[in-house]
């Protein structure tokens, strides 16, 4: 019986994780685990609610699966994460465009007449379509979370929370109906909150035009205004100018015009023009003028305060003419300014965006589909300076796509600006990751704070709970047992809190006693998901223990967007009900993109559906790759990019255990019998003991910080260079001895002491492989309670770092022989020399402490590199000569004006100069260059070092040092490289035959003579490498036979033949 479950050496993953599904839900894993914890130290997460009316995406699956890495992490280190449950984004304007495209229907009167009632009905349905596949993905891709214990935003008792909040907000004079200018959708016909609007913003192009204004009374002089949205010029009502910006009228042929100077060569470059007049705009306050396109009349009463010149703070000379066209119905600094300056008012366009009736050439017309007629009416008219296409940012439907609009009209504000300065407090006490959010594209945003409009035109929602009487009173309902007082009888029995149930029922007020009306809104959606801190728990009306225990909430993490979505909505609530931030550490996440970089699209036809991918590759490897890279960066994303990720770790990993599994397995030794300190184990041994524990520590600190990347970068690089390349590689002949000596028994140990920590380590990151080869490795040795007590890997807790092993002396001098072997191997790859083949010299050339680190190591280098004699030097002098070339992509941006002169200096570098430059890069990663009186710290990046070695030797650096490879090759050497890849060729085939490390062999072969002379001198080394009784010249009908031409000259047919056993 094998101690050990046998491991092949190549794993299907897929197969893998559907076998571990299955144990985790046989066993009920998750559950015990959680019921194991539920006393320990809570850590408070929130899951950010997703809607689940369309099919998950590669980027939902990127964020559940960060999630979960943080969590199970938490886990293992003692806590119990809390609530680790789900939520359900129900309302809105996702949940109502696709029904309406569902229904056929096309606009907002469609809905109205289709039915109220009918269309939530089926908005109800539509919500949770596809929660059976957001589910099975959670499941497959192992994110732990409570699916069935989900909040749910469009229920009762969490819309009744969030009435709660809105009455919070109003007994605090927060919640406040105004007449503003707020972005809007015209195709949904609703208003969209600044977050909403700023989730819109794209590049787009846009007609860019300077218009002539007739000045009152002089026919030949005009006003030049610059618009790129040409459909609000029939709104104008006046002209902005800056107080203290310089004027120029001007003569220009026959006209004459008004403009800033200094925007005057840029609106007339021809020149021609002659300057009449120069007039500070303080000075042209009141002027008048004619009203540019008059199909839109202003009330009699009104029509002197219409078509003047005023003054105004936010008139630049940045662009245009220095004079800004004002249409206060459509832009908030417009309307701020017509308030201030008692402007008139022009709105001929419905909330839908079409002209109205009196604009009688577009009546009907869809204000943008507009821009083009109104232009050919101005060109027509005389009336148009110049006329070009411009790109710039423009507001687009976050849910639609529809160009928006900024649109006056009533709405229900949350006074988020007189909120400023607690919501920068607040967000003082986020650790924000990446930081820069902070303070840059997340403080930015706060420090522009406008009033939140609140109030939604629409349908599927939780309804603004504001009744208003005739009598002028008001009332706020914050809550179901509220309502009820306000009513006369009781609640109908399918009663629920959406429309039209609740405008079905009558709220009498308290002053007069007359029927109130409800204010006929829904509310923004974000504030719903932004309730969620609270409303999960339907506060405060149940669980005011546990809301207060979970609050604030220790860790979320959604997609970058959600700095003007989500994140925002949880901060700003949390500000205005408690002066407190909802959460404490915010961790963001870019967006997904193919693999060539571009944004996934159906319409382009690159989207990639990540169940082929976990499905065929594996969720795992998926995982790895996603935590591999910096997650708040862009990601490119393909099955090929995770079957590289799967092959570099999941391979190596593997082979790692197969190997191990193998050879104890053949010698039955039970590793826990061992008996082994580690300070008596080889030096080797200790290294890579030291190495797992700054490894730990390591990931440790990463994880803390929410760096996955660094912490999966280092247990790559220690899985793949360390433990395979480096500590495997070279223990390979104590495994292999037939004797079970000390020294293999303290291999086995280190190995498996290695292997068992790994799972731990890498279990919040690849639990299914973790737990896999932890069920071998720890369970298969456990028997009755322990067995049943340790289900899983995730049970276990997270390695702490054992300083008693930590060697850092031995870990440097260990690296540096690694990294002088690497740069060794490179230089014989510059000159396609084989490690197989043998060279007669190395030199390594290094500081003298280096020298006596590396001396420690001497024989392992040799042998690495396959070397005869080493030879050390403190200086290059005479051995190498180097020139660096400057990258000036990289040299522009860092050094701008001066990068042409830097990297002239750079260029003439050389001798002595460019040595010292080479080994201060290798040493401090930069050198000091003076360029002009100027000094420039020149770094790796900035520059390609090329070296040239000495004649007869290659060389490559190392940190630190160089080394040179003598590249001249003598007979024997190359009969000693040919006997070298003869070994390698019986052990393939060996490994091809399936037979075990030791069993031994007899050889049978044909090749031409020097083949023969290679065996003839070799063949007592060649018959110990490969365990051959004898190897002889012939050919045979036993064994495996296999043929092939070495170095594409020396053909070989060798026969391997195994023998019985003893």
């Amino acid at each position: 019986m094998t101690i050990f479950k046998d491991v092949k050496s190549q794993v299907n993953i897929p197969k893998l994780e559907q076998k571990m599904l299955k144990f985790w839900e046989k066993n009920d894993v998750y559950h015990k685990l959680r019921e194991e914890r539920k006393d320990d130290k809570k850590y408070i997460f929130l899951e950010g609610p997703p809607t689940a009316n369309g099919l998950p995406h590669v980027g939902h699956v990127l964020t559940r699966c960060l999630k979960d890495l943080y969590l199970r992490y938490k886990t293992m280190n003692g806590y119990f994460v809390s609530p680790l449950i789900g939520g359900w984004d129900c309302h809105g304007l996702p949940v109502e465009i696709e029904v309406e495209k569902q229904l056929g229907l096309k606009s907002k009167p469609e809905v109205v007449d289709y039915g109220i009632k009918e269309f939530n009905n089926m908005c109800r349905k539509s919500v949770m379509k596809y929660v059976n596949d957001w589910e099975e993905m959670t499941k497959r891709v192992g994110f732990w979370i409570d699916m069935d214990k989900a909040y749910i935003t469009m229920e009762d008792y969490y819309i009744e929370s969030v009435w709660w909040s809105l009455k919070e907000l109003w007994n605090k004079k927060l919640l406040i109906k105004g007449h503003k200018v707020i972005p809007s959708c015209p195709r949904c016909e609703v208003t969209l909150s600044s977050h909403e609007y700023s989730q819109g913003l794209k590049e787009t192009s846009d007609p860019s035009i300077t218009v002539k204004f007739t000045k009152a009374d002089e026919v030949d002089t005009f006003f030049l205004a610059w618009t790129t949205t040409p459909w609000t010029l029939i709104s104008n009502v006046g002209l902005a100018v800056g107080k203290n910006i310089k004027y120029v009228k001007i003569k220009l042929e026959d006209e004459y015009y008004y403009l800033a100077k200094e925007l005057l060569s840029a609106t007339f470059p021809d020149e021609g023009y002659e300057i009449i007049e120069e007039i500070k705009g303080k000075d042209m306050e009141e002027m008048q003028y004619e009203q540019l396109i008059p199909f839109a009349k202003l009330p009699a009463d009104e029509k002197n305060k219409g078509f003047r010149v005023v003054t105004a703070d936010f008139v630049s000379t940045e662009d245009g003419t220095g004079i800004v066209h004002t249409a206060p119905a459509f832009g908030p600094e417009d309307y701020e300014l017509a308030q201030a300056k008692n402007l008139p008012f022009l709105q001929p366009v419905e909330s839908n965006g079409n002209f109205t009736e009196e604009i009688t050439p577009w009546k009907g017309m869809f204000i943008k589909d507009a821009d083009r007629h109104i232009i050919k009416y101005l060109r027509e008219d005389n009336k148009l300076i110049t006329e070009k296409v411009e790109k710039h940012t423009s507001g687009f439907c976050w849910r639609c796509k529809t160009p928006t609009m900024y649109y006056a009209r009533e709405a229900w504000l949350i006074r988020m600006s007189t909120l400023r300065e607690n919501i920068l407090a607040t967000n003082e006490q986020i650790n924000w990751v990446p930081n820069h959010l902070k303070h840059g594209r997340f403080g930015d945003f706060l420090d522009n704070i406008v009033d939140w409009a609140l109030s939604r035109e629409r349908f599927w929602g939780t309804p603004l709970p504001i009744w208003i009487c005739s009598c002028g009173h008001n009332e706020c309902i914050g809550g179901v047992d509220e309502l009820k007082t306000f009513m006369k009888g009781d609640l109908p029995k399918d009663f629920e809190l959406h429309k039209p149930w609740i405008d079905e029922i009558t709220l009498y007020c308290p002053k007069c006693k007359k029927k109130m009306t409800r204010e006929p809104f829904v509310i923004d959606c974000w504030y719903e998901s932004g309730a969620s801190q609270f409303a999960q728990w339907h506060y405060p009306f149940e669980n005011k223990e546990l809301f207060e225990e979970h609050f604030p909430i220790d860790f979320i993490t959604e997609a970058i967007d959600q700095t003007r979505g989500w994140f925002y909505t949880l901060l700003a609530i949390s500000t205005a009900l408690f002066d407190k931030p909802s959460y404490l550490n915010c961790l963001t996440m870019g967006h997904v993109l193919d693999k060539k970089g571009h944004k996934m699209s159906k319409h382009i036809g690159n989207v990639v559906q990540p169940d082929s991918v976990y499905n065929t590759i594996g969720a795992d490897p998926m995982r790895w790759y996603f935590f591999s890279v910096p997650v708040w960066n862009p990601t490119r994303f393909s099955a090929d990019i995770i079957g590289d990720a799967k092959k570099r770790l999941f391979d190596t990993l593997w082979n790692v255990y197969s190997f191990f599994v193998t050879n104890i397995n053949i010698d039955k030794i039970n590793p826990k019998t061992i008996e082994s300190k580690v300070s008596d184990r080889s030096v080797l041994d200790q290294w890579l003991i030291s190495k797992l524990n700054t490894l730990i520590s390591n990931v440790r600190k990463n994880l803390d910080e929410f760096q996955a990347h660094k912490a999966a970068t280092a247990i790559d690089q220690f899985i793949v260079e360390d433990l395979s390349n480096w500590h495997i590689r070279r223990s390979r002949r104590r495994f292999w001895n037939p004797d079970v000596t000390d020294e293999k028994k303290n291999a086995f140990a280190t190995v498996y002491e290695v292997l068992v920590t790994l799972t731990k380590l890498l279990a919040p990151f690849i639990p299914f492989v973790s737990d896999e080869i932890y069920q071998n490795l720890v369970r298969k040795l456990q028997s009755g309670k322990e067995k049943q007590k340790q289900l899983s890997v995730h049970y276990e807790s997270f390695p702490e770092k054992t300083k008693a092993n930590v060697n850092k002396k031995l870990e440097e001098e260990m690296d540096l022989s690694v990294a002088i072997v690497k740069a060794g191997r490179a230089a014989r790859n510059n000159v396609k020399i084989k490690v197989r083949i043998p060279i007669q010299e190395a030199i390594i050339v290094c500081s003298k402490k280096q020298q006596e680190m590396a001396k420690r190591f001497l024989p392992e280098i040799k042998e690495e590199l396959n070397v005869k004699d080493i030879k050390f030097q403190a200086q290059l002098t005479g051995m190498v000569s180097y020139s660096l070339k400057p990258i000036f992509k990289i040299l522009g941006p860092a050094f701008k004006q001066d990068a042409p002169d830097v990297g002239d200096a750079i260029k003439k570098l050389d001798g002595k100069d460019a040595l010292e430059a080479v080994n201060s890069l290798n040493k401090n990663k930069l050198f000091k260059l003076d360029v002009n009186g100027k000094s420039f710290d020149i770094q790796e990046e900035h520059v390609e070092v090329i070296s040239s070695g000495k004649e007869g030797y290659a060389d490559a650096p190392f940190a630190g040092g160089q080394i040179l490879i003598n590249t001249q090759l003598t007979p024997e050497l190359i009969q000693e490289g040919l006997v070298r890849d003869i070994i390698r060729l019986i052990q393939s085939t060996r490994k091809e035959a399936n037979l075990e490390y030791t069993q031994n062999i007899k050889v049978v072969y044909k090749g031409d003579t020097e083949i023969q002379d290679a065996i003839n001198n070799w063949q007592d080394y060649i018959k110990t490498e490969t365990l051959a009784t004898s190897i002889k010249s012939g050919s045979s009908k036993e064994g495996i036979t296999t043929e092939k031409d070495i170095d594409g000259k020396n053909k070989i047919k060798l026969t391997v033949i195994p023998l019985e056993k003893k």
